[in-house]
């Protein structure tokens, strides 16, 4: 039986973390394994517990989302997490991907977005919903604009099909789609994603955006 991925939800609204529970329970391969309501529960859970997604709101009693990965941060934590909130400033969203969030939803649209986000975290890409991707290529593009020393420099250069992979990333297709797209293998996809991570020397999917803007490749 193949291992099912494990989930803690921490949010301050029971309500909102049954309807989650109750939307998680419909894919055989997730399991919810427990929930807290204040970030303080959290942290201490943290402390001899962990699982493969913390699905983790902002505001919270006691303790805020941000407050809890810069205790993780403090503590070397390591935790792969997803941000589910009503908040999607994109300066917001900044802050929560430098302090390690992994993904980023906003509430009204989780049940579109919640399962996809967790398989995609839980095989170690980043994952945010529609909006909030818009919202922070928004950003960058207005930002790189305004700035003199946008261009950025790779020791090693990107090869034709990673800067057509790079493209396709920004149009925000999913691994399984730019597979699709260019009949490749999605294992093939994926290689090439972390390629450009460490060639372009990026975290995530928001940095390839970023560096694609800079440099005139989109």
């Amino acid at each position: 039986m193949k291992e099912k991925i494990k989930v803690h939800i921490a949010d301050d609204h029971k309500i909102l973390i049954e309807g989650v529970i109750a939307l998680l329970n419909t894919e055989e391969s997730i399991e919810v394994e427990g929930f807290s309501l204040t970030g303080r529960e959290v942290v201490d859970w943290s402390r001899n517990n962990s699982v493969d997604i913390l699905i983790l709101d902002i505001n919270m009693p006691e303790l805020d989302g941000i407050g809890v990965l810069k205790i993780f941060q403090k503590r070397n934590t390591v935790q792969k997490t997803i941000i589910l909130s009503g908040l999607s400033d994109p300066k917001l969203v900044q802050e929560m991907i430098a302090l390690g969030a992994n993904g980023f939803i906003e509430k009204s649209s989780a049940s579109d977005h919640i399962i996809k986000a967790i398989k995609a975290v839980y095989k170690g890409e980043q994952y945010y919903s529609d909006d909030i991707k818009s919202s922070l290529f928004d950003l960058y593009v207005n930002e790189s604009k305004t700035d003199e020393s946008i261009k950025s420099t790779v020791e090693e250069p990107l090869t034709d099909r990673e800067i057509e992979i790079l493209k396709l990333i920004t149009q925000e297709l999913s691994t399984s789609e730019i597979a699709d797209k260019l009949d490749l293998k999605i294992k093939t996809v994926e290689s090439h994603r972390r390629s450009l991570y460490k060639k372009l020397k990026v975290k995530n999917v928001v940095g390839l955006a970023m560096y694609a803007v800079k440099n005139n490749i989109v």
